[in-house]
């Protein structure tokens, strides 16, 4: 029954002004009893002060008590009010009935008590006001007993329930409908955002949700979720030409090895041509153990699913041991690689994925140095952080190029890296894309400083805080 957001926001809208109409209605029925019975009252006790007061003085210039108490009752006493005057012993010295004929009699009391106070009550559905006073000298006491019916009132007090009961039920009545119309009508873009959703799927996700008002929350809830969706659709678009491309890259190394033993198998052949095709299967099948391992390494990265095995090591050392392994493939070119001495230097990290990225780089500026060329490598530590700096004397990077560089499969030259392999890159263009995950990984970042016709700087920050 509540399952409809329209329905619940309904009823919450319906309830609260339901409370604040009951809270207000009595509110209102209160203080109007109160004002009406207060008013009542002092009208009662203004009649017996000022018929009492007239009294006195008329006693007190000579007239007798009993006919200046009758006059006293007509002048003072209205036609809705019942009066009567006793003295001290409750005999009745002049009474004035209203118009209905009620008499009024004198209230249960203590004769003896001089100090009988003024009083008010409500009895028989009439309201009765009670003042002693004093005729003369303290000695001679009387009482003067007014009342007055609540008829007007209670009357009053019933027209003003019906007009608070029915304008109430009208108020929650027209609260419904207006709740109801409000919530649909806020509620509407939430339902074409809905249905737009429903007819997105991965083949149009560049479709957008419609936002009517970008400064409400609706519209600001539209305007992210075309965000994540234009994040979603950039990832997919990624995704689709990582596997495009790596479909490529794998068909490459298939395809020499299917040729190189359709060729081998073709008709007999000497001994050393069997060793040559031997060795180039055995090469692309290397590329293509190293292409499916740094693809394997790219989708852990993605599921962030590769923890750090961390440890403390000598970075200066790991520098060095690299170096020395890429003097083997740097010697194959004529390519000098050195390294500048650098300080003792402790750090905590993962040995095997920075030693991976220190060869990605060094493979990088190797394959992109000419013969007769230099490479260089060196350590820094400065403002808390580590810089591995690998300078090569390379003829650069293009302008264009360099903002993708650290993209999946991308190559600066592809026609030139094609079946390019080496003892640590695959010359599928991923070398650079791994090295970067793993130094943000470590929470550090790798940046083409510079790039010109004299070589290229990669600068790779670590923070030292991990030594």
């Amino acid at each position: 029954m509540f399952s409809s957001v329209r329905t619940r926001l309904t009823v919450w809208y319906i309830g609260v002004l339901a409370l604040v109409l009951v809270a207000f209605s009595v509110g209102v029925y209160v203080t109007l009893t109160r004002a009406l019975y207060a008013q009542l009252n002092y009208d009662l006790q203004e009649t017996a002060k000022s018929t009492s007061a007239s009294l006195v003085r008329m006693v007190a210039s000579g007239k007798d008590l009993k006919a200046a108490a009758v006059d006293e009752l007509n002048d003072h006493i209205g036609p809705d009010q019942s009066a009567a005057i006793f003295d001290q012993t409750g005999q009745v010295i002049a009474e004035n009935p209203d118009l209905a004929g009620v008499r009024v009699q004198l209230p249960n009391m203590d004769p003896s008590q001089s100090n009988y106070p003024s009083n008010l009550a409500e009895s028989s559905g009439r309201r009765m006001a009670l003042k002693r006073f004093a005729i003369g000298s303290p000695e001679q006491t009387c009482f003067i007993v007014i009342t007055q019916p609540v008829d007007q009132v209670l009357a009053t007090l019933h027209t003003v329930r019906l007009i608070l009961f029915f304008g109430t039920g009208a108020g929650v009545i027209l609260a419904a409908l207006g709740g109801s119309f409000l919530a649909r009508r806020s509620l509407q873009p939430v339902a074409r955002m809905t249905e737009q959703a429903r007819r997105m799927s991965a083949e149009n996700l560049e479709q957008r949700l419609p936002v009517t008002d970008a400064r409400d929350e609706l519209g600001n809830l539209a305007a992210t979720f075309n965000e994540l969706l234009g994040r979603l659709d950039e990832s997919l678009t990624h995704q689709r030409r990582f596997m495009a491309d790596a479909s490529h890259e794998l068909r490459t190394p298939l395809s020499v090895m299917r040729t190189a033993i359709s060729v081998t198998l073709d008709h007999e052949r000497a001994a050393e041509e069997y060793r040559d095709a031997l060795t180039l299967i055995d090469e692309q099948a290397r590329r293509l153990t190293r292409i499916v391992a740094d693809m394997f390494t790219l989708a852990r990265a993605d599921t962030e699913k590769r923890a750090l095995m961390r440890t403390d090591f000598h970075l200066d050392r790991l520098i060095e041991e690299c170096v020395r392994a890429a003097e083997i493939l740097a010697s194959r070119k004529g390519v000098r690689v050195t390294s500048h001495s650098v300080a003792e230097t402790l750090y905590r990290g993962d040995e095997g994925l920075l030693r991976q990225l220190i060869l990605n780089l060094l493979d990088n500026a190797i394959k992109h140095t000419p013969p007769i060329g230099h490479v260089s490598v060196a350590l820094t530590t400065c403002d808390a952080t580590h810089q591995i700096t690998v300078q090569d004397s390379g003829a650069g990077i293009p302008r264009e190029a360099q903002p993708h560089i650290f993209e999946r499969f991308y190559r600066v030259d592809k026609a030139r890296a094609r079946g390019s392999a080496s003892e640590f890159g695959t010359g599928a263009g991923l070398g650079l894309s791994i090295a970067q995950w793993i130094a943000r990984q470590h929470g550090g970042e790798i940046k083409l400083a510079k790039s010109d016709p004299q070589g290229s700087i990669f600068v790779t920050t670590l923070p030292a805080i991990n030594s």
